[in-house]
């Protein structure tokens, strides 16, 4: 709403422009012998400046190179191998996509891009979430399947074929490709250049089949890699391309240009309305007075340049760089072979923010803005901000908001891709209209920032509609009504802005328009919203959106809950993922919001502090700082070197330098300017017509980027220029020197950080007692038997997290996975995984063929339980009555289920499962994994299923599958879960359950102290009912003694030596510090706290070895002796640490 002030017009019709103003125009203040010339481009300065811009090329190539090769360190350890659970989604989600594309399906052929992207849109998927179903093209963000498929079979095998035929330039730039540099050797297929066009042309695609006989009359060889090693190595890219696009982000916002008032530096609070005109009074002197006086005005960019390669953006670039090519909190979702949605949205996000902070540089005039920088600025306007020239008369586009247009589509079409690749676009799309909107009401609106945003938004959310996953959400959700309703407010406030220039109206009679036009549309927009509410059309707040806004750290939904990564962050997380970067973040952020923010730099600040508040909500979203943490440091940094080295050169530096190099010879280009300069300043003050101000030389030189040429007296002395270059010559070599060890430091640290990062879920390298390294491949083991020894029509039951892993590797049918779009499936999984053997055996008969179980302590599954029956419980309300959190899921519960049956099996005593219900099939070679064959499997259900689907339409393929009859009596105890959020929810009001479930997680222990008395409660109700006569016949106590163990049975089991299941179990146990599982092994089984290995050492020596204390104290309250021996004689105080 910060227009200017209406401009008074000049005999010819024209405002007073820079045009108008006699200084304006060099040429002739060149003419006039009374001024004196500057030289303004000598030729050493130019050539300065070309050195600056090589070396600057360089060190960005060492970066991004730096980038690539510290992603890679899983591939060289493991091989080209997907990472963790979602990533094998992903890469069967791309095979489906290549399979349909450039696959065999088709008679050898693929379908073509445009039918096989039709049969990905409609593919429902039976494999997963059985019996239901999952429709995955239209629940999936495509963008990386696509840009997979796209590498593998059009730009790689193109980028190969120029680089072997004429290597050099592209051997330069594609070190992204070459295995000298990564260290990586790829698999690589030649094929006939002509053999390849035929194929395409097959596969119904013309443009590539011209493509590959062009390359095959140019003699050049068709190469490809596997899809597979694409899918590996594209996070290690993207890391990559993300370090660039983000410094490209600090090079827009750091550079200097002097188009208009909106790409001027100043303070974020200079154009607050009312109150702005005094702080630039205040502030401005003052900076004058400092950066004259240190001899930084020579770094005060006053220059009329379009470029932005300037030396502060310039080392504000290479410094951002820097950070963000190694920096933890982008690592750990780009490492090569985690072929996860982040690893190449983040790349797509940054890229949506350097377009748009470039948009709000609207268009440029060359080398030499011959009249951009005049201003005339005085007094305040109506909303008060600067009267500044109005680009925009009437309805008429000046030519920067032409181009203010043009880059705002861009940014749309970046966006588009954000929002194929990531639901994280709802961030962005908010982000940027936040930003757009601060704008505004702090006093910046422009012609250029309407026309930037407004074509942003409607070419992204056009574009974005097309998503099928998105769909009219971008109108529907309420999550992103605040971009909408800044792009509506924003047209009206344009409106008023062009009809105020338009007619010269005064500020009473603006403010009038504009309350009369916002009243209006505010009446209609509310009459829409209240007649569409009732109907649905608005979608509820996501629960992990919600979660991110209450006061808790929670979201009232225990799936979304149990999940690690949605849990707040700790002050320690920042350090942890940011290192060194996390103390210069505020010293960048000051800096632009004291001293240099303008359209685009005020991004950052929006951005910081929103990718502050949200990662503070959720340990995930840390991954969000890494770019606005690198850019406010590298800014930080960049700009300190650059005062340094201007300092001591005397020269401000700018990319144009090297053109007049080249170009002009190196001769100099002599301008003056004129002493004193009369410009017309006109109030929209209808009582004041006309004013007129004397700008003295000083305001001379800024406007026109010349300075004085007379200044004061000790500037003009040889030993002040002297001393002043000396003192810039000690501070730089002074920071230079106490900045080495913290710059070695932060590498360190993000190496130990790269290779912690890159130990894989899948399988990882562990230790043996005897201190061998060992390779565990158990997963996998597990799944390729499934895949060999089981019929290719098998359901495997187990927890949601493996479902990816068995689909995509063992090629079976699933129960639920990490989609976990369906509350209540998930919940009729943990109730038969949670609930007692025979109980869990009924459900899973009718489900399921085998069940795959995570065992062999640590996170396995047993440890999990907990968040099993919790999510069960928010369904199947009986599963821990009147206890939404489950604290009583204790031991006694927990030791009847049938997850713990199978996972306790043969080794913990007394635990044996009925071979009559579940039969073991396999076991791991380390025990981490579990298999067994449901035995008495319902044909009748299995057959049922998929006979039984619901179609939307006749012929549609959008046809989800039912439970079968046999689950109809267990279903009908199940009570929906429903969102606090979701008001369009039919369902019964559930507020009873959330209130307690937030009672019971804001005191845990009062929760659980309640659950035991509960529970003790109706365990002696049992006991008296079966005691018949109501006496109370304490069982716990009889069963505490029958489990106590006299010193001869210590003894006796202290003489057995042997290595079993049990004894690898607790070393795992112990070695994980995972007191909670250790403690409940020992309630149920006191006995193993004896055993010993065949070395002759047990749990106690492993915990001393190992320095576990806490563990070491537990042992001894079940009687663990400390002078115990092993085969070599020696205690375990005798390895534990001293502090012990």
């Amino acid at each position: 709403m910060a227009g200017a002030a209406p401009n008074k017009k000049q005999p010819n019709g024209t405002s007073p422009t820079a045009a108008n103003i006699p200084f304006a125009s060099t040429t002739a203040a060149a003419n006039d012998g009374n001024s004196k010339s500057i030289r303004k481009n000598p030729p050493l300065r130019g050539l300065f400046a070309l050195v600056l811009l090589l070396l600057a090329i360089r060190q960005a190539h060492v970066f991004l190179t730096r980038a690539y090769t510290i992603r890679l360190e899983a591939i060289k350890e493991y091989g080209l191998i997907i990472h963790e659970f979602d990533p094998y989604f992903n890469f069967r989600a791309a095979t489906y996509l290549f399979d349909h594309v450039y696959g065999t399906l088709n008679g050898g052929h693929g379908y073509g891009w445009v039918r096989g992207w039709k049969m990905f849109c409609e593919w429902f998927d039976y494999k997963v979430w059985y019996p239901l179903g999952r429709p995955v093209g239209t629940t999936i963000y495509p963008g990386m399947q696509v840009t997979a498929v796209w590498l593998t079979k059009c730009w790689l095998p193109i980028w190969f074929g120029l680089n072997e035929k004429f290597g050099g330039f592209f051997s330069v730039i594609g070190f992204f490709f070459d295995d000298s540099v990564s260290g990586v050797k790829k698999k690589m297929v030649t094929k006939s250049a002509r053999k390849v066009s035929a194929y395409f042309q097959a596969s119904n695609d013309p443009i590539m089949s011209a493509v590959a006989s062009l390359m095959h009359n140019m003699g050049m060889k068709w190469k490809e890699m596997s899809l597979n090693d694409v899918c590996c190595l594209m996070p290690a890219w993207f890391g990559a391309l993300t370090t660039l696009v983000t410094g490209f982000l600090a090079l827009e916002c750091s550079a200097h240009f002097c188009h208009d008032h909106g790409n001027k530096f100043g303070t974020v609070f200079d154009d607050l309305p009312f109150i702005g005109y005094y702080i630039r009074k205040i502030t401005t002197p003052i900076r004058k007075k400092l950066t004259y006086y240190s001899g930084l005005d020579i770094t005060t960019n006053t220059n009329k340049s379009s470029s932005s390669l300037q030396t502060a953006s310039l080392f504000s670039m290479l410094a951002t760089m820097f950070f963000m090519s190694i920096i933890p909190a982008h690592l750990m979702r780009s490492v090569g072979g985690g072929f996860d949605n982040e690893s190449v949205a983040v790349f797509a996000m940054t890229l949506v923010f350097y377009c748009w902070t470039r948009a709000l540089r609207g268009g440029t005039s060359g080398a030499k803005a011959e009249d951009d920088c005049v201003h005339v600025v005085e007094g305040e306007d109506n909303v008060g901000a600067y009267i500044r020239e109005k680009q925009d008369q009437g309805f008429k586009l000046s030519s920067r908001t032409r181009a203010a247009v043009f880059y705002g589509c861009v940014t749309g079409i970046a966006y588009f891709y954000m929002v194929m690749s990531w639901g994280g676009y709802v961030f962005v799309i908010n982000l940027v209209g936040a930003h757009a909107g601060t704008m505004v009401l702090l006093g910046r609106h422009s012609s250029k920032l309407h026309a930037a945003y407004s074509s942003f938004y409607f070419v992204g959310t056009a574009l974005a509609t097309r998503v099928p996953v998105v769909g009219l959400s971008p109108l529907r959700s309420l999550e992103q009504m605040g971009p909408l309703l800044v792009f509506l407010g924003m047209q009206l406030v344009e409106y008023c802005e062009r009809i105020r220039t338009r007619d010269n109206l005064s500020r009473n009679k603006v403010w009038l328009l504009r309350i009369r036009l916002f009243g209006a549309v505010g009446v209609l927009v509310v009459g829409i919203v209240m007649a569409l509410l009732p109907t649905g059309f608005f979608g509820p707040i996501s629960s992990r959106v919600r979660g991110l806004f209450v006061k808790h750290t929670k979201t009232g939904n225990p799936l979304v809950d149990s999940v690690a990564e949605h849990q707040a962050a700790k002050p320690e997380a920042y350090q942890q993922y940011l290192d060194i970067v996390v103390r210069i973040v505020p010293i960048g952020f000051g800096l632009i919001a004291l001293a240099f923010t303008n359209d685009a730099s005020s991004f950052l600040l929006v951005y910081g502090l929103a990718a502050y508040f949200f990662s503070h909500k959720m340990v995930r979203l840390i991954l969000l700082t890494a770019p606005i943490a690198s850019s406010l440091g590298g800014i930080a940094v960049g700009r300190t070197a650059a005062w340094c080295m201007e300092g001591i050169c005397g020269w401000y530096l700018d990319v144009w330098d090297v053109w007049g190099l080249l170009v002009d010879g190196g001769h100099d280009n002599v301008v003056s300017a004129a002493a004193v300069v009369e410009a017309k300043v006109v109030s929209n003050d209808s009582k004041i017509k006309g004013k007129s101000k004397k700008v003295d030389s000083d305001e001379v030189g800024e406007l026109t980027g010349d300075r004085p040429t007379s200044p004061t007296p000790i500037r003009n002395q040889w030993f002040f220029l002297l001393a002043t270059k000396f003192a810039w010559l000690y501070l730089s070599l002074f920071l230079y020197k106490e900045s080495q060890p913290y710059i070695k430091s932060f590498q360190s640290t993000c190496q130990q950080m790269a290779s912690a990062m890159s130990h894989p879920s899948i399988l990882f390298k562990a230790q043996t007692r005897d201190g061998q390294t060992i390779l565990v491949d158990d997963y996998r083991e597990a799944y390729w038997w499934i895949r060999d020894n089981t019929p290719e029509d098998s359901r495997i039951m187990a927890w949601w997290d493996y479902g990816y892993q068995i689909t995509a590797i063992a090629n079976r049918t699933t129960i639920a996975d990490g989609n976990t779009w369906n509350h209540e499936h998930i919940a009729l999984l943990g109730r038969a995984l949670t609930s007692p053997l025979k109980d869990g055996h009924r459900i899973a008969r009718h489900l399921a063929d085998y069940v795959l179980l995570w065992t062999g302590g640590g996170g396995d599954d047993v440890a999990k339980s907990p968040h099993l029956a919790r999510i069960a419980n928010s369904v199947y309300r009986n599963m821990c009555p009147g206890d939404p959190t489950c604290s009583s899921w204790s031991s006694s519960k927990m030791q009847q289920s049938l997850l713990y049956k199978l996972h306790s099996n043969g080794l913990v005593h007394g635990v044996e499962v009925d071979r009559n219900r579940f039969k073991e099939v396999y076991q791991s070679k380390h025990g981490k994994v579990r298999i067994y064959k449901i035995m008495s499997v319902s044909k009748e259900s299995k057959e049922w299923v998929p006979k039984h689907r619901l179609c939307d339409a006749p012929g549609s393929w959008f046809c989800p599958g039912q439970y079968p009859p046999g689950l109809q009596k267990v279903l009908k105890e199940k009570k929906d879960f429903r969102q606090l959020e979701d008001f369009n929810a039919k369902a019964e009001d559930d507020s009873e359950y959330q209130k307690k479930y937030f009672e019971h997680l804001s005191d845990p222990e009062k929760a659980k102290r309640r659950a035991e008395i509960r529970e003790r409660k109706e365990r002696e109700r049992a006991q008296r009912e079966r005691a018949g006569n109501g006496d109370t016949i304490d069982l716990d106590k009889k069963s505490r003694a029958k489990r106590s163990l006299t010193k001869a049975q210590i003894r006796e089991i202290n003489q057995d030596w042997q290595d079993t299941s049990i004894t690898s179990k607790l070393y795992e146990i112990i070695k994980s510090n995972d007191i909670d599982s250790l403690a409940y092994f020992l309630q149920e089984e006191p006995h193993v706290a004896h055993v010993r290995s065949k070395d002759g050492r047990g749990p106690m020596f492993w915990a001393h070895e190992m320095g576990r204390k806490s563990i070491v104290s537990l042992l001894k309250t079940h009687g663990v002796s400390e002078k115990l021996r092993d085969k070599d004689g020696i205690t375990p105080l005798e390895l534990g640490d001293d502090e012990l």
